[in-house]
């Protein structure tokens, strides 16, 4: 077994340079890992093996396993192609998704290096473009395996030999378009490989799906990033069979007629789809989301147990999403969690350590990121933050983690809402395309305001709530009562349904 060592000179001083607290969130510390030497540690996927080792992919090929106990990193695999998921079976027995593949790998002699190397189903297309990526795997507790394919992009190539068959209406090649194609199966899906071994067909509709999870219930949840046909950056609940909205993945539906669905009216595309349970507001909470993951530690990483964690590429921020069900569908809000103290760019993967720890493996791929793995530790010190945000009939409850200052929590100056809506449409690059994000932005006045006796609950009254809007607010000057600031005074409400009257407010 090949292991690489880190000096104790190495370790001294990125103890002094990475591990640290920060005042008015002395909550959680970020750590950084150090990477063995000669290693290009951009990061596709990471996860933890039953006995608390880490493992992680990186794109160039790289499968290895990292002590924590020890600070060694040592060789498990390597040769692969472009890995950007990895899921730990056992100790000695991984599942990658690499771009030709989903591959079972296995060291069987105990040695600690993999010596075989399982083709779990390659049952999709490749046309050769650049940016056909392959996301996954995510397993839920029936023991599937769910993994996406990334549509081809316009900036890229259809190369002579392809591997599927060839279907010319998943592109449109109109001049002034810029749009995603899917002209090889089953580009812009998310496919689902049961326990015999067999690969379906599972929900289309994805842009780039850089990111799979589950949450407590074993709903699936997968995020897109914004461009043509994503308004704005996305959390879906996927569900089988559904649409989620970019056209060219429709050619390989099992009922599709012999018609390009990119020339389909908006109007009956907008129809069809299923609507993000959370929307990102695109330069204000995320621009390039990745992976989603449960919070299943129990406390051990703080209050958010069953809440889900995003990481962010494009800056230094992973988000926190809290969901609720309205009228039979999920939707609810996201904040930023962590922003900045030390967190660098990049976070493509998460995975939650044994003790509850949250590791992030970084990626930079020719844009915005960096390279590596941190670890954030919670403190055991609760955060002075937003817990929850849910719709009332006529307004929004908010609960925080601690008990609020009266005063300033009965301050309407404190909660300034804004309103709006993205528009479902192509990309179109002319000049005077109308490509602008945010639709109908208007102030929402607050006009009533009542805090729970526990003083952790605020019930803010608004005027009237429109249905398909975002709600972002930006809190003031709250603070505990012990004046503790809030960490985090971002958060926005993706409100797709309201509430049935006749339930009341909760």
């Amino acid at each position: 077994m090949r292991s690489v060592s880190i000096s104790g000179a190495t370790v001294l001083l990125l103890f002094f340079a990475s591990v640290f607290a920060v005042k008015g969130q002395e909550a959680y510390t970020v750590e950084t890992i150090t990477m063995p030497e000669g290693l290009t540690s951009e990061t596709g996927g990471v996860d933890f093996l039953p006995d608390g080792r880490l493992v992680a992919c990186f794109i160039r090929g790289e499968v290895m396993i990292y002590d924590p106990a020890t600070k060694h990193w040592s060789v498990f695999a390597d040769g692969l192609h472009e890995p950007l998921g990895v899921l730990a079976l056992s100790n000695s027995e991984l599942v990658v998704m690499q771009r030709p593949e989903l591959t079972r790998i296995k060291d069987t002699d105990g040695d600690g290096r993999a010596d075989v190397y399982e083709n779990m189903t390659d049952d999709f297309g490749l046309s050769g473009n650049y940016h056909e990526f392959n996301y996954g795997p995510a397993r839920d507790k029936k023991g599937n395996l769910f993994i996406a394919l990334n549509t081809a992009s316009p900036g890229g190539s259809v190369n002579q030999e392809l591997r599927g068959r060839f279907n010319p209406l998943g592109r449109d090649l109109q001049q002034g378009l810029y749009e995603m194609y899917s002209v090889v199966p089953y580009r812009g899906w998310v496919m689902k490989l049961s326990p015999d071994g067999r690969l379906h067909p599972y929900a289309s509709g994805m842009r780039s799906p850089n990111g799979l999870g589950f949450d407590l219930e074993d709903n699936l949840f997968v995020t897109d990033n914004q461009s043509d046909w994503v308004e704005t950056s996305t959390l879906y609940h996927v569900e089988e069979g559904k649409f989620y909205g970019h056209p060219a993945s429709l050619v390989w539906q099992k009922d599709w007629k012999g018609k390009s669905p990119l020339a389909l009216p908006i109007k009956e595309l907008d129809a069809m789809r299923t609507k993000a349970a959370v929307l990102f507001p695109q330069g204000i909470m995320a621009n390039s989301p990745s992976q989603p993951l449960c919070d299943a530690t129990a406390g051990k990483f703080g209050p958010f147990a069953g809440q889900l964690f995003v990481g962010e590429m494009n800056r230094d921020r992973i988000v926190r999403v809290m969901l609720e069900k309205v009228q039979g569908q999920l939707q609810g809000a996201c904040i930023p969690f962590l922003d900045g103290h030390g967190l660098r760019k990049g976070n493509n993967r998460l995975a939650f350590a044994p003790d509850g720890s949250l590791w992030t493996g970084q990626i930079a791929y020719g844009w915005s990121g960096d390279i590596g793995i941190q670890r954030i530790v919670f403190n055991n010190k609760p955060p002075m933050d937003v817990y929850t945000m849910k719709l009332t009939n006529d307004g929004f409850d908010l609960t925080f983690t601690q008990p609020l200052n009266k005063t300033a929590a009965s301050n309407p100056e404190n909660y300034k809402f804004r309103s709006y809506f993205y528009k479902y449409q192509r990309k179109v690059k002319h000049e005077g395309a109308d490509n602008t994000m945010q639709q109908d932005l208007q102030e929402v006045p607050v006009t009533g305001i009542s805090i729970s006796a526990d003083q952790k609950k605020v019930s803010l009254k608004l005027g009237a709530l429109k249905p398909g809007y975002v709600y972002e607010l930006k809190l003031g000057g709250i603070s505990s009562d012990e004046g503790t600031p809030l960490a985090n005074k971002l958060i926005c409400y993706t409100l797709n349904k309201l509430l049935n009257p006749a339930d009341g407010n909760r």
